[in-house]
């Protein structure tokens, strides 16, 4: 059983999903939301200041993009989960969150997948949204 709370931050710069998130993680027993960040650069310095044990983030943040963001953020702390959610992915980008995260979903599946995803990173597993399963 999971005693202690898992720690997330949120980065996104679109209002009505961050408060989708927040709700969903008030919600939930053992998440907790300890910031948010509206962009690349915000997210990477709130990272490394509150050391979340999960980052979830877009891939089109402004300022610095949600890869890009990434990769700073697991250089500056190692054993960091990523998830991105995003509303559009290629084969490519896909690819190179295999190389990143620990996770993506469709925020348009967010309903089915972001709890489940959050839970499976959690437990040391990756997790594919099942609109991403090819």
């Amino acid at each position: 059983m999971e005693t202690s709370s898992f720690r997330i931050l949120l980065a996104d710069s679109f209002e009505p999903w961050l408060h989708y998130v927040r709700s969903t993680l008030e919600k939930s027993e053992g998440l907790q939301l300890v910031g948010e960040a509206r962009d690349g650069l915000e997210v990477v310095h709130k990272a490394i200041e509150l050391k979340p044990d999960l980052v979830l983030l877009t891939l089109g943040l402004p300022k610095l993009n949600g890869i890009q963001a990434a990769k700073q953020i697991r250089k500056a702390i190692p054993g960091v989960k990523l998830l991105f959610a995003t509303q559009n992915i290629d084969q490519d980008m896909a690819e190179a969150l295999n190389n990143v995260a620990h996770g993506y979903i469709w925020k348009m599946d967010a309903h089915r997948d972001l709890l489940p995803a959050i839970r499976t990173i959690r437990q040391g597993k990756k997790f594919i949204g099942g609109g991403m399963k090819g």
